[in-house]
């Protein structure tokens, strides 16, 4: 079996990668930095948004799936569905939960999408992520060919990737390692959400991948467990306490400050502000749901993972600076790599 992962190298493919290669089936990464290969795991280091690349690497192979973990922009995605289709026998499209319109009720595959319910017309004009993710399901299911399966996962977690409403770790916990306060949405922060350890995740795709049971069906791979924003900052709280010594400071924001450093709006109104809840009894028809990780367990081993040796990638510091202009805080010298990046903080802490 040859497998094609495009861009696998984050929260869910890095464990996808691991439980294929454990299975010994061929499988070929694509990756935009240079990575090792071994014996069962190739990775081809180019970027899967160069359509040259992309097609190079299609036409090397008929693969029998391929997974692709991308975010296109609509109009790309309409460019490539084609092909991307014609160069396997399962084509396993990366969606995601976000699709799905607010609901009461626990929510199941065919409860209603966003692009199909919304009304707001500033909204539907974009090409915000689930909307973006909805129209591309749609251009799979007009495309004439049924080799395809739709994963939609909702928030997931891993060792590197530690999510707090919307904001990722370079933006919560960057600050919280640095003495300063954690700045969140005081909305957001009651919401109930949902996350999924990205291994568990992986496990659900491996289960679906080949599987003729899953051609054209559309599944989320989720915990069903659920948890409100604050019972998850208060996970986080209380590990770091233990590697800190203190408590980190916590400034809620009203919405409108939140969105002053983390203009994300439409992600908030039409996601974080909904109660998200999952019923996944047609995922636990190929895998037992029942064994994926404990939210507070898997939170507390990965951010303890993590504290052993944090990485953090870029820093936003014009977000930063705004923080602390909100938070009376002050950023210190030696965090800064460089000269313009002082630069930049000290115009947006003092000046604009």
């Amino acid at each position: 079996m040859n497998i094609l992962i495009l861009g696998g190298t984050g929260a869910m493919g890095i464990h996808l990668v691991q439980l294929l290669s454990k299975k010994g089936i061929n499988t070929v990464v694509t990756s935009r930095k240079k990575r090792q290969s071994d014996a069962t795991v190739k990775y081809r280091q180019g970027d899967s948004q160069d359509i040259n690349f992309l097609k190079t690497i299609l036409n090397e192979n008929k693969w029998d799936a391929i997974v692709d973990f991308m975010v296109y922009p609509t109009h790309t995605f309409k460019d490539r569905v084609g092909f991307l289709l014609d160069a396997t026998s399962q084509y396993v499209f990366l969606s995601s939960a976000r699709v799905y319109a607010d609901s009461e009720k626990p929510i199941v595959e065919k409860s209603s999408r966003l692009l199909d319910d919304s009304h707001d017309e500033e909204y539907l004009s974009t090409d915000e992520y689930a909307l973006s993710k909805a129209r591309q399901e749609d251009l799979l299911r007009n495309s004439g060919k049924k080799n395809w399966t739709i994963i939609r996962p909702y928030i997931t977690y891993s060792e590197n990737r530690l999510q707090l409403g919307v904001l990722e770790k370079e933006e919560w916990l960057y600050r919280a390692l640095h003495g300063r306060s954690i700045v969140f949405s005081k909305d957001i922060d009651k919401h109930i959400t949902t996350l999924t350890y990205g291994f568990d995740v992986a496990k659900g795709i491996v289960e679906l991948i080949g599987n003729s049971r899953a051609i054209g069906e559309v599944f989320h791979i989720t915990t069903q467990e659920s948890k409100t924003w604050h019972e998850i900052l208060d996970i986080y709280l209380k590990v770091l306490e233990k590697h800190l010594g203190y408590t980190p400071k916590v400034f809620l924001q009203d919405l409108d400050s939140f969105l002053e450093f983390k203009p994300a709006k439409f992600q908030i109104l039409y996601d974080r502000f909904y109660n998200r809840r999952f019923d996944n009894k047609k995922i636990k028809k190929y895998i037992n749901t029942d064994d994926f990780m404990e939210i507070e367990t898997g939170l507390i081993s990965c951010l303890q993972k993590f504290l052993k040796n944090p990485n953090f990638r870029y820093i936003n510091w014009k977000s930063e600076a705004l923080k602390d202009r909100q938070t009376k805080e002050i950023t210190k010298l030696n965090e800064f790599e460089g000269f313009k990046q002082m630069l930049y903080y000290i115009l947006y802490r003092y000046i604009i």
